[in-house]
């Protein structure tokens, strides 16, 4: 039925650490890190002006690494290689520069042919009535304004003073030559400046590489050559794959918008479509203005509004499937940051740097997440900003439990459950998680009512996975989805490191599973019995408070071939020794299994003493012992007798013992 079942975990799947330590997964900033942070962020604010063009020969230089590297793998030495990707980096850039300002010229001039057409859309929009008035009403309120900062309130002259005219000055400015001249360069000359500084430094960056990088760990991270080398590669190949898939998309969606923008006979296609090209470099609103100018071009363009949602369609069309196609076949999410660490690296980064600032904020906060992920004092960083979960998944579960949210917590066991199966979801996070609720309740942070909450939750939790433990058992009951097991996959599980022990079948089997002493143990209960249940089995449930003695008697034992009481607390064993004696003193045919349910290796003493100790038929530490000694056709162990204590007595004399010895 479930012959093919692996205790395991999928290989994707992280190692179950500390139940504690995992749970503090968000680590604290010290004061050095924040003065640190402070510090940084005055320092790229006020000196921007040195800082950006650094910044960009940075990344330029992540970017053009791997062109550099290809160069000299075919022959070419470092120098000429360095020299030819730069100034055919910037020769392309340069050339972008000029067909956009010729098509932004000549857009300029065609601009006065096209009011006609957006004034007929507007009266058209006023004749339909269109928004209800709306347009005329901030007409008329636009115009008061301006009237109101028109009106200029001036005091009446004095009855005994004359009114002056008015004398006319005309001002005539003398300019010199040179001077027109570097009113018409100046502007120029820094923009050209920077860009022939951030040539010179992005060619001395490839040449010193090497070098570069040494004295950078040598600086940082000397100490721990290991993790720093780990942190330069990775930083230098996410950033660099970035920008160079980046670029690919934007490639791949430039040129069907600019044939499409074409074909519909939009004005200046090209230009549209490199500026869409550029623009989708920056997050989120990029592509939105990109595709606004070309929209209201075809507003001025054509009387008709059909050319419009043409136009409209196509951008649509190309964000569809370059957002759900191209981009997840290319990197996807490789870039390790959050949606919303993007968005808020945009403000930040704009803030900080303006409109450039806004273009390089993805990368750059690359290379932030990868330094906290390498650099423990910068840890925060890669919680804040990167896209793995900050918590394990028990923990993220013990959280919603603790916050009375089982629907959520349900939502993240079927995302689960597509990848696994129910004993091993319960196994690895659900019983982790109750461990979490069991150790709070032991250190006295846990309230009665937190913990009835956490119980609660979790029961509802298992009674919300009913319907995936009914497919799951009709998929183990239909022999055409039934998994094969042949040696190779069996080779492949002990190459992996998983357990590849067979649950077996449960059918004709009867099993009460029992709460050991409060209500999280009731929840673990319910979810052994699950699993039980989905092997076939006839399972029935039972509360802890149906453990005291009186409880025991009124139990209906006589169908039950097994009873399994679940224990969250370690310390709970002579409790356990005292439940297996009642139990098997009101029926003794019954098999008895104590679970302490605990993580993996964490039993100091084997089955067999346990076993020994508690005078049970089982002793299990995990789901997946619980469902084998359950299930188990073993026969009982009879109960122990204690062991009667006699009391030392003096040994009397006999009565005539003194006459005889007077004789």
């Amino acid at each position: 039925m479930a012959a093919n079942r692996r205790n395991g975990m999928h290989p994707s799947e992280r190692g179950l650490v500390g139940v504690v330590s995992a749970a503090m997964a968000l680590p604290r900033m010290s004061l050095p890190t924040v003065a640190t942070v402070v510090a940084a962020v005055a320092a790229l604010y006020f000196g921007r002006e040195v800082f950006l063009p650094i910044a960009i020969a940075l990344l330029l230089t992540f970017a053009l690494a791997p062109l550099v590297s290809a160069l000299k793998r075919v022959g070419i030495p470092r120098l000429p290689a360095v020299i030819a990707s730069v100034l055919g980096a910037f020769t392309v850039l340069a050339l972008f520069s000029f067909i956009v300002a010729t098509q932004v010229s000549e857009l300029a001039q065609n601009i006065p042919l096209y009011q006609s057409n957006i004034l007929t859309k507007v009266r058209s929009l006023k004749e339909t009535g269109v928004g209800g008035g709306v347009i005329a009403r901030l007409s008329e309120a636009i115009e008061r304004v301006g009237q109101e900062l028109d009106r200029q309130e001036t005091s009446p002259p004095a009855a005994d003073q004359p009114r002056r005219e008015p004398v006319p000055v005309e001002i005539i400015a003398r300019e010199r030559p040179l001077q027109v001249l570097q009113n018409l360069i100046g502007p120029l000359i820094r923009p050209l400046a920077s860009a022939g500084l951030i040539v010179v430094v992005v060619i001395f960056m490839l040449l010193e590489r090497e070098d570069l990088r040494d004295r950078f760990i040598r600086l940082v991270g000397y100490g721990d050559l290991h993790r720093t080398t780990e942190a330069l590669q990775e930083a230098g190949k996410r950033v660099g794959r970035y920008l160079l898939m980046q670029l690919v998309v934007n490639i791949v969606y430039a040129i069907p918008v600019t044939a499409g923008l074409w074909v519909l006979g939009i004005p200046n296609a090209l230009l549209w479509g490199l500026l869409a090209l550029a623009l989708r470099f920056v997050p989120y609103i990029g592509p939105i203005i990109g595709a606004l100018l070309p929209l209201f071009l075809a507003l001025a363009v054509a009387p008709g509004w059909s050319l419009v949602l043409w136009t409209a369609g196509l951008f649509v069309a190309m964000e569809m499937i370059t957002g759900n196609i191209v981009e997840p076949w290319l990197y996807g999410s490789r870039t390790g940051l959050s949606p919303l660490a993007i968005i808020v690296a945009a403000i930040f980064w704009t803030w900080l740097w303006g409109p450039l600032g806004l273009v390089l904020s993805t990368p750059l906060t690359v290379c932030l997440v990868v330094l906290g992920r390498h650099v423990p004092q910068f840890e925060f960083l890669d919680v804040l900003f990167g896209n793995e979960p900050v918590l394990e998944p028990h923990a993220r579960l013990y959280q919603r439990l603790l916050a009375g949210d089982p629907e959520e917590a349900t939502d993240h066991a079927e995302e689960m459950l597509e990848e696994k199966y129910l004993f091993e979801f319960y196994d690895k996070v659900a019983i982790a998680a109750l461990l979490l609720g069991e150790q709070d309740r032991v250190r006295g942070v846990m309230g009665d009512e937190q913990r009835r909450r956490v119980a609660a939750s979790a029961q509802m939790l298992v009674a919300n996975l009913d319907d995936s433990a009914r497919e799951e058992a009709e998929e183990d009951d239909d022999p055409a989805t039934a998994e094969p097991a042949p040696a190779d996959k069996d080779k492949q599980a002990q190459a992996e490191g998983e357990d590849d022990t067979e649950l077996p079948d449960g059918t004709e089997m009867s099993v009460l599973c029992a709460g050991g002493r409060g209500e999280l143990d009731d929840a673990a209960a319910a979810m052994l019995a699950q699993v039980l249940e989905v092997q076939g089995a006839t399972v029935s449930k039972a509360s802890f408070a149906d453990m005291d003695p009186t409880g025991i008697r009124r139990l209906e034992l006589d169908a039950v071939d097994t009873v399994v009481v679940g224990f969250l607390n370690r310390d709970s064993v002579k409790h356990a020794r005292f439940l297996v004696r009642r139990l098997k003193r009101a029926r003794s045919a019954l098999r008895v299994g104590i679970v302490f349910w605990s993580k993996d290796g964490d039993d100091k003493k084997t089955e067999v003493e346990w076993t020994n100790d508690i005078n049970a038929d089982f002793v299990a530490f995990g789901m997946v012992e619980a469902v084998l000694g359950a299930l188990s056709s073993d026969p009982p162990v009879a109960l122990k007798v204690a062991a009667k204590r006699r009391m030392r007595r003096r040994p009397r004399p006999a009565r005539n013992a003194p006459l005889a010895a007077a004789k």
